[in-house]
Parts: structure tokens; C-alpha cells; sequence
């Protein structure tokens, strides 16, 4: 059979160009003792063959020996004619000299190409702080039509199949261990996936090969605003994922929550007033989120010293300080941070509590949309009300309906208050109900504050008299029905 006289027209494979990566090699290492890698290697990064490729070998107008095969495990393939070709860690033009140099025993100058129509898929595994680590699949790109090239996958697209990294993650220390094959050792190398989420780009190549592992080491301190500013990264942990999370403390009801970004999913959320806790569904799942559904805080809450203590994946425990006054006052919003699965919240108990302050604080949006007022006495409706925080006393009695006309006494009221340090506070307020918020004759109202409006004096004297006279009273009346 004749062919014509020409070279192979094998097409070189448009492999990625990998940057220069920082490796060293080590016979079996530790995650937690890995040392800074210190010398440079650069990757062959032209594609081989191996099973799991789908490959078109064309012999060059003899057709029935070309076509379409699926390598097998092993590696080897049985073409016509020739028999067991290996073609396995070969690349494409490798794979087709090859296959010219079996074929030209029995073909004269014979043309062979290789191309991949489909490549095969890669396993990595993903270890340490992400959501879900284990073993994973990860399909490749490319190999067909015009474009012969591969697109490797990378280790952005890994960590998303593995649900996202986790708060604790420390992004500049991600090591990527990838074994040689033979007795070659594994080589490691270090990526700071911080220079991705603040430039866009990397010092490091992220394309990843089968059999690649994957850590992300445990962070040994907390930066509040970094974590804000990695939480919108792709490879973050998705806002409107639920993470439930426990406050505890200076809250109006402690206890576990659901909170996502999106807002609330537990039926807890919604407070005595019928207001749901998160008011704002908008934004990331945070510290404030989490204490609006616990109730809001208690006005003894010292929100200068809140404490999230969060797990981690090495078994450790970080703790991180939240100083929310901050927020309040520069508007610190890295103090509001974000809360991921399993946190404990501790919101401190205040030693000293600023009457300023807690008028400050009780517009917070942390803080619980009402407050528990009792209004007693001499009203219309006396009992306990929930009513919006800093109401004015006055405001108070007019919510309980207003003075009992016949009976109370009006130039006065009763303010009873339980103070953070277990002591009670009584106060004798003269009213007066054309003046506006003041300290003196109308203060603003804390929660579990009493209103006491008393008797005036001749509701007093009546009473009085009505108890000195009621058994008289019903002397007589027996007196009357046995007829005398």
C-alpha cells in the first residue's frame, strides 16, 4: 500500500503555561511541620496520555486503521495491525511517533496524529479547614476540535466541591503536595490565595494534576477585617448556607439559632413583640444577626466584651473578641464579623452600665425591637407592656390607658428599676405631661423597668373608711333580714 512521503503531521499540544513554582520534596511529611519550600521548579506542562483518555488516532488514508479509543486503566492500547501499543505518561505527539514507528514495518513513510477528544477526569483530595474535605473528581477541559489544548482544573474550582474553606482557614499557608510517580519524591508547594481575592492574581500556578492533596492549614490569629473580606470570595463558604450557631449570655433568650445571610430560618426568631430577629434579610450571616434571633441583648449586656469561641478542623478552638461599641461608634464593621457552624457566642455581663450609653444602646439594631414595662396602679389598664426601647415614661401611662381619673394621684409617679448589680433603685417623678423626654419629669424607660402610679389622698380615705365600715355594714344587713 502506497502513502505519501511526509512527516508526521503530529500538532503539538497547546498545553497551559504554568508559572514558576516555590517546591521542595520531602519522603513522607507532616502537614503541621512542612517547612517553607526553597527551590524553584518548573513543570512540564504538556499533557500525557493515560486511562481515562478518549483519543483519535488517524492513519493518514488508510481508515481502517484509524479510529476512535478509550484508554483503558493500564494504559494499553491494541490497534490493528500492530497489536499492544503503551502509550501511557506519553503526550500526544509522543503517542503518535510512536505509533508511526510500530506502523512503518508494515506501511511505507506512514502519516499517524493523535488527538484527545475527551480528557479523562483528575482525583484530588481536600483536606483541613473546608466544609466537606475528602476525595474528589474534578472533569478537565478541552482536547477536542480546533483546540487541542487541556484546561486544568484549579484549586479555587476543588475548594468549591468541597463546599467552601471554613473562617478558621489560614489562606496564605495552602500547601499543594503532588506525588512525581516512581521513587521520585512528592514535591510541595506554598500558595497565598490572599493575592487572588485582593488582585486578582497569584505568584503561584493553581492548575491542579491527579493525585494532588490539597491543605488548608488552621490560621493562628483571627484578622476581623480579612474575614469580611474573604467571606464574597468564590471559594468562601456561600452566604445563604444555614449555620447554626449558639449565643449565650446577656441575651433575652439564649439558645441555639439557624442564621443565614438571607435571614432566619427558625421559628425562634420572632420576639415577644412579633418582630423578627434580622430584621435587615439582606447581607452576610454575622455576630448581630445571630443576637437579634437570640432576642436581642439584655441591658446589662457589655458589648465591649462579646466572645465567639469557634471550632476548628485540628480540634483547637479559636477565641475572638467582638467589641460591637465599636461598630457603633467609628463604624467598625469588621467588628460585626461573620459566624460559621458550630460558633458559641458569649455576651459578657456588664460591670457598670452608663445611663447615656444604654439610652445609645437600646436603638442598636442588635439590640430587641421591645422592652417589658410594667405600668401599675391607679391606671385604666394596668399590667405589663412591651413597648418600643427609650419610650418616655409618660408615653408608658398613656399606653396603660392613662390615669384612673377618680383615684390617681397625678402630680407623681413611682419609677422602680433593677439596676445591673442587683440592687433597686426608687425614684418619686413629678409628671408632667406638656414637657418632652427629660431626666427629671419625663426619662426614657429601660426594660423590666415598673411605672407605680399610687392613690391620691382621697381614694386613700376612701378606702380607709371602706374597710373600717364593711364588717358594721354587713351586721346590720343580717340584722335587717332576721327582722329586727
Amino acid at each position: 500500500m502506497k502513502t505519501k512521503v511526509s512527516k508526521a503531521l503530529t500538532q503539538p499540544v497547546a498545553g497551559l503555561a504554568l508559572l514558576a513554582m516555590v517546591a521542595t520534596t520531602y519522603p513522607s511529611p507532616s502537614w503541621a511541620q512542612l517547612p517553607a519550600p526553597t527551590a524553584a521548579v518548573q513543570e512540564n506542562v504538556e499533557y500525557t496520555l493515560d486511562g481515562g483518555d478518549r483519543i483519535r488516532i488517524n492513519v493518514f488514508e488508510v481508515p481502517e486503521y484509524s479510529g476512535d479509543y478509550q484508554i483503558p486503566p493500564g494504559g494499553d492500547l491494541y490497534l490493528p495491525l500492530i497489536g499492544r501499543v503503551v502509550i501511557r505518561g506519553l503526550t500526544q505527539n509522543q503517542a503518535a511517533e510512536l505509533v508511526t514507528t510500530r506502523y512503518a514495518r508494515f506501511l511505507r513513510r506512514p502519516i499517524v496524529t493523535v488527538s484527545l477528544i475527551a480528557p479523562r477526569p483528575i482525583n484530588v483530595i481536600v483536606s483541613g479547614e473546608v466544609i466537606s474535605p475528602g476525595s474528589y473528581t474534578v472533569g478537565l477541559q478541552g482536547g477536542a476540535g480546533d483546540n487541542p489544548g487541556v484546561q486544568y482544573p484549579t484549586i479555587v474550582s476543588a475548594l468549591t466541591l468541597a463546599q467552601g474553606v471554613t473562617l478558621a482557614a489560614d489562606l496564605r499557608q495552602v500547601q499543594l503536595r503532588r506525588p512525581q510517580g516512581g521513587n521520585l519524591p512528592v514535591q510541595t508547594y506554598n500558595i497565598d490565595l490572599t493575592q487572588l481575592v485582593r488582585t486578582g492574581t497569584v505568584d503561584r500556578d493553581l492548575t491542579l494534576r491527579d493525585g494532588d492533596t490539597i491543605f488548608i492549614p488552621t490560621a493562628t490569629s483571627i484578622n476581623l477585617a480579612e474575614l469580611r473580606q474573604f467571606a464574597s470570595a468564590s471559594f468562601a463558604v456561600p452566604a445563604n448556607r444555614p449555620r447554626t450557631v449558639t449565643v449565650v449570655g446577656e441575651v433575652n433568650r439564649p439558645g441555639s439559632y439557624v442564621v443565614t445571610g438571607g435571614g432566619v430560618s427558625t421559628a425562634a426568631a420572632t420576639d415577644q413583640g412579633g418582630n423578627q430577629g434580622g430584621a435587615n434579610n439582606n447581607g452576610l450571616p454575622t455576630v448581630t444577626r445571630a443576637i437579634q434571633l437570640a432576642g436581642g441583648i439584655t441591658s446589662e449586656a457589655d458589648i465591649r466584651s462579646i466572645l465567639i469561641r469557634r471550632p476548628t478542623k485540628s480540634g483547637t478552638e479559636h477565641s475572638i473578641s467582638v467589641n460591637l461599641w465599636d461598630l457603633l461608634k467609628t463604624g467598625d464593621v469588621a467588628q460585626d464579623t461573620l459566624v460559621q457552624e458550630g460558633d458559641t457566642i458569649v455576651v459578657a455581663t456588664a460591670t457598670d452600665v452608663n445611663p447615656a450609653e444604654a439610652t445609645e444602646l437600646a436603638d442598636a439594631n442588635f439590640s430587641p425591637a421591645t422592652i417589658p414595662v410594667s405600668v401599675v396602679g391607679e391606671v385604666k389598664t394596668p399590667g405589663v407592656l412591651n413597648l418600643p426601647p427609650n419610650t418616655p415614661m409618660n408615653q408608658a401611662i398613656l399606653s396603660a390607658g392613662g390615669f384612673n381619673n377618680a383615684r390617681a394621684r397625678r402630680n407623681t409617679v413611682e419609677l422602680v428599676r433593677l439596676n445591673p448589680d442587683g440592687t433597686v433603685t426608687r425614684r418619686n417623678i413629678e409628671t408632667n405631661f406638656e414637657q418632652g423626654i427629660n431626666e427629671q419629669t419625663n426619662p426614657r424607660l429601660r426594660a423590666n423597668d415598673i411605672v407605680v402610679v399610687n392613690r391620691s389622698g382621697i381614694a386613700r380615705i376612701g378606702d380607709t373608711l371602706g374597710t373600717a365600715f364593711g364588717p358594721l355594714g354587713g351586721v346590720i344587713n343580717i340584722l335587717r333580714f332576721i327582722g329586727f
